[in-house]
């Protein structure tokens, strides 16, 4: 592939303005072009595009294209920044009224220096907020699209005008450019996705370019915002679009105080970025009712609860380190007995592979999605204080606190992630690549967090990748209580062998989990009406149907002591997750004290459950 950088452009406008100036604080920059004024931390705007794209096993050549005006400066430029002097080609214009065009420019340096290959050409003299993307990303989905052009956008900030700018509108399923308009009215489109001239295009394509010229005879129609219009509305040619999620400015004719103004919005927001870590967390979960149904399209209700959380923290770094927790990734132990019980207790695998993973499975997210990241670097570290193996959602709590955080630094939105999707990248993170028996609820509640209403049937699943998942009301909610075992086993060897059972069509495991998802709804309809004498009939039903499908070796003694002890106290009770721990409604709340204390004195951990409600946190 060859590069082509544009600073063809006459600035006019800019350059009046800083000839004007009384101030005094831009004379210095007095004739100098565009792309060669100051950007970010001080470097020239064409340095960080040189930076970006200076990679020899990526691009065979690249070539400046100037005018006959700004000539001299660019070969200073060159000669100064190791850029090789030959490749700036000089278009011939001097003034605003004799320029080329665009299109034209891109034209002359293939035709000029006889270029027979794929092409990315950009506009040297655009501000970016962040330049330091990962320019090899942007051209492995250039080439998992062809035969097809690429156009590179971001989506408008706020105060941005669809106006001033070439608009795009994609296809969230294939990508594809399905319309471009140039500057449009806002009456035309609702879409806000611009593009920039930032574009890949096939070298069997680079003949469209001659043609298209052919036809225009005034250099204000050899816009590439024309070219695209032509190309894409009325020829109807494939032409993909990805996502830089980043802002551009100092786009076309722009005057001092746009320069000034948004120099000093992206230093602003690069020292913000830079100086403050990233913190999120991801809360434990409790499934109320439904579950084990959510791996086997039934329905299910969940609760997030801020009793137990993961934490994990960004912070922008010189390379890639991922933390080892103290505690959850030992590498140090006082003695081989040490390392013998440790092992024994909390297994070989602590939350360090998660976050390896889930950062893995961004990329390649990413990649796949059209969404170009920066080769930003960062350190991730994360606590918790979930406890393990007790069914409570305590590995995808981390892949989600993990995810959020990726998706704040990198600038991910809602719309390139939406919160469904996002429920199954979590799960395909612990499924996929780390090969842990998972199920969907927990990712979608910790996802949506509150209380969640979830239904996983075998239709929508099918037809849109994901169920239906509504948030449910929380206020006035029962008291809930929590016990798990102290030192539980793996809580993923609950399942035994109902998968297989259910995949071969045995009809008591087929109606159990139709009858699971029959329960919630009826535990929803409980729920909204405040029902807390039927919504406790259900919990018991629950864990009756759960034990006729399971047996009880597989449910497992340390379960069933639990479930056994909250029946003495009158309590409802059923398995929160896939087990060591039970979550009860007690309607007595003069048995709750007492029902506390055996439940310690069994050996157990006991805690009055606190709901996380996302909306009172507002």
């Amino acid at each position: 592939m060859i590069c082509i950088l544009l600073v063809a452009g006459h600035g006019t406008l800019l350059e009046t303005q800083i000839k004007k100036d009384e101030t005094g604080l831009y004379s210095h920059l007095a004739g100098v072009p565009k792309a060669l004024l100051p950007g970010i931390r001080g470097k020239k705007i064409l340095d960080f595009w040189w930076e970006t794209v200076n990679m020899r096993q990526l691009f065979s050549a690249v070539y400046l294209v100037t005018n006959a005006d700004k000539y001299k400066h660019y070969e200073r430029w060159a000669t100064a920044n190791d850029f090789p002097v030959e490749n700036v080609i000089n278009d011939g214009s001097t003034t605003l009224e004799d320029r080329l065009g665009a299109v034209a420019d891109l034209e002359l340096a293939i035709r000029s220096r006889k270029l027979q290959d794929d092409i990315m050409v950009i506009a040297g003299d655009m501000l970016c907020a962040d330049h330091n993307f990962d320019i090899g990303q942007v051209i492995r989905f250039f080439r998992s699209k062809q035969p097809g052009e690429l156009i590179i956008y971001y989506e408008m900030e706020e105060g941005e005008k669809s106006s001033s700018r070439g608009i795009v509108e994609v296809c969230a399923d294939t990508h594809r450019i399905k319309r471009f308009l140039e500057k449009p009215t806002e009456d035309l489109t609702s879409s806000r996705l611009a593009s920039v001239v930032f574009y890949c295009l096939q070298k069997d394509s680079l003949s469209h370019l001659s043609d298209f010229l052919e036809l225009q005879t005034q250099a204000s129609d050899r816009s590439f915002g024309r070219f695209w219009e032509q190309f894409i509305n009325e020829k109807q040619l494939d032409v993909f679009g990805m996502k830089l999620p980043t802002g551009f400015q100092l786009i076309g004719q722009v005057g001092l105080p746009d320069y000034t103004k948004w120099l000093t919005h992206f230093s602003s927001k690069q020292q913000d970025s830079a100086a403050k870590p990233i913190t999120c967390r991801s809360y434990a979960r409790v499934g109320l009712m439904g579950n084990p149904s959510d791996g086997f399209n039934g329905k299910t209700i969940a609760m997030s609860i801020s009793n137990f959380w993961a934490e994990v923290t960004l912070v922008e770094s010189q390379s890639l380190v991922l933390v080892p927790h103290p505690l959850n990734d030992p590498t140090e132990f006082g003695s081989l007995q040490d390392l013998f019980r440790i092992s024994r207790k909390e297994g070989y695998l602590g939350g360090l592979r998660l976050l390896q993973a889930t950062c893995k499975k961004f990329y390649q997210f990413c990649s796949k999605q059209g969404i170009a990241l920066t080769t930003q670097n960062f350190t991730l570290k994360y606590d918790t204080n979930i406890p393990r193996q007790v069914g409570l959602a305590g590995s995808s709590a981390i892949v989600s606190a993990t995810l959020k955080c990726l998706m704040k630094f990198y600038n991910i939105t809602d719309d390139d992630l939406p919160k469904p999707v996002r429920a199954n990248f979590i799960l395909n993170v612990e499924t996929d690549e780390l090969f842990i028996t998972a199920g969907l609820q927990d990712r979608v509640v910790q996802v949506y967090e509150g209380l969640v209403y979830m239904d996983f049937s075998k239709q929508l699943m099918e037809e849109k990748g994901y169920g239906n998942y509504v948030p449910m009301d929380m206020s006035e909610l029962p008291n809930f209580w929590l016990a798990y075992l102290s030192d539980p086993s793996d809580s993923g060897r609950i399942h035994s062998n109902v998968r297989q059972r259910w995949v071969s069509g045995e009809p008591l495991v087929v109606e159990a989990m139709k009858s699971f998802a029959d329960l919630t709804d009826k535990a929803r309809t409980a729920l909204e009406d405040k029902d807390w004498t039927l919504l406790a009939q259900l919990m018991d039903q629950n864990f009756e149907l759960r034990r006729s499908v399971y047996s009880e070796e597989s449910l497992g003694p340390g379960n069933l002591k639990m479930v056994h002890l909250a029946k003495e106290f009158g309590s409802a009770v059923k398995l929160p997750g896939s087990g060591g721990a039970v979550v009860g409604l007690c309607l007595d709340p003069e048995k709750l004290v007492a029902m506390r204390r055996a439940f310690q004195e069994a050996g157990c951990v006991f805690c009055a459950i606190t709901p996380y409600n996302p909306s009172a946190c507002v």
